[in-house]
């Protein structure tokens, strides 16, 4: 079948495809160390599942608005409001299944042929995916480790041509757990007003925060609200990864339109999972600090590990549950290391190659698994990169 010129466009996930490749390998009967796949190993709280029942058996499985159920959007625009320091109401936001459609038909919905969109390298691989696929033109602006994976703001105005028309962040940041401090949102507000550009903030791991870090929303600085398309989402904070809630804060107008993209592709998100989404965000907490302090310990860990192997240095990142370790004085590039680490030692890595090219040498490693997973892995790397230097 002849496929459409712009498939050739679109690009993929590498984690996935790593995965493929280590089930291949326990499917051989090797103990394969995932620490490739960013889900939190938590099981959704038991109050969230015990509401999706209850929706379930009290009928909530038909159609439902394309734009998200009213009660569901009332909740998040309460918790967007207090959790952001700014007015939001429930006609400023579209539900979606997962946070993923939300940069797709934010994009799609912003973003015309030929126009130019400013985002982070490295960066979650499907953003440039997505500006490639609508014909847009990518223009990747490097994140430094030496400012703990910031932008360069010189860099980032350097950037800005009369052609862009959006830039795109993620604070706290997948792959790097970069942060972003209000000084460079400032800057960053103050760009995207003086040449008229709206911003997309991907703010999923905006709980899942640690140390004295504190998030900020770029869409609560003056005169940005009405240029900002806010992604958040249920996945990470209330480890509902497989139930596929998202939503974006953004202008009612927008809101209406990402609401058509819904009706032309899903219809609607599911109305027992958005009651379910309705719970996490009014009921208990307790879960979430509890996830975010384990998951605390295990930065500790698996920082403290990597740099405790010789040749190998690693950020302490503020956010999300990735580190991004440097392993340029590895004898072999990040790729080919990766798959070393995989084949050879059986512990799946992902080369920072998967988010761009400016994470050649580094790799990112998740640390959302268990602290056995991590010890195990940290102790396989460790033996590895012995024999590599001997």
């Amino acid at each position: 079948m002849r496929l459409a010129e712009r498939m050739s466009r679109l690009g993929t996930e590498t984690a996935f495809d790593v995965l493929v490749k280590a089930r291949a390998l326990e499917a051989q009967g090797r103990d394969v160390v995932h620490l490739e796949i960013g889900e939190p190993d938590f099981d959704t709280p038991q109050n969230i599942r015990d509401a999706a029942c209850r929706a379930i058996n009290s009928g909530y499985t038909h159609y439902g608005p394309a734009q998200g159920l009213p009660e569901f959007r009332e909740a998040i625009a309460e918790y967007i409001s207090e959790s952001r320091g700014m007015e939001v109401s429930p006609g400023e936001i579209a539900v979606t299944p997962g946070a993923k459609p939300i940069m797709f038909f934010g994009i799609l919905a912003c973003v015309d042929e030929g126009d130019e969109v400013i985002y982070p390298n490295p960066a979650f691989p499907i953003f440039e995916s997505v500006i490639n696929f609508v014909g847009a033109k990518p223009v990747p602006v490097p994140l430094k480790e030496e400012v703990d994976f910031r932008f360069d703001l010189d860099a980032l105005r350097d950037s800005v041509s009369d052609k862009t028309r959006m830039i795109i962040i993620n604070s706290p940041q997948n792959p790097t757990g970069g942060f972003l401090l209000k000084s460079d949102l400032e800057a960053i507000a103050e760009l995207a007003i003086k040449h008229d550009v709206i911003v997309m903030s991907d703010e999923v791991y905006s709980q899942i925060i640690y140390d004295e870090a504190k998030h900020e929303s770029i869409a609560a600085l003056p005169g940005m609200k009405e240029r900002t398309i806010i992604i958040e989402g249920h996945s990470k904070t209330y480890a509902m990864t497989g139930w596929r809630l998202g939503y974006a804060v953004t202008t009612a107008d927008l809101a209406e339109q990402i609401a058509k993209l819904m009706v032309n592709s899903n219809s609607c998100t599911a109305a027992m999972v958005q009651m379910a989404g309705l719970e996490a965000l009014r009921g208990p907490q307790d879960a979430v600090k509890e996830m975010v302090a384990e998951l605390k310990r295990r930065r500790d860990a698996i920082v403290s590990g990597l740099n405790a192997i010789e040749g190998i240095t690693c950020k302490n990142p503020l956010g999300a549950f990735y580190v991004f370790p440097n392993v340029t004085a590895m004898p072999m590039g990040s790729d080919e290391f990766a798959e070393h680490l995989l084949q050879e030692y059986a512990v799946a890595t992902l080369s920072g190659t998967a988010f761009g090219k400016y994470g050649d040498g580094y790799l990112r490693l998740s640390y959302a698994g268990s602290m056995e997973s991590i010890k195990k892995g940290l102790e396989r790397i460790a033996e590895a990169v012995v024999k590599l230097n001997n």
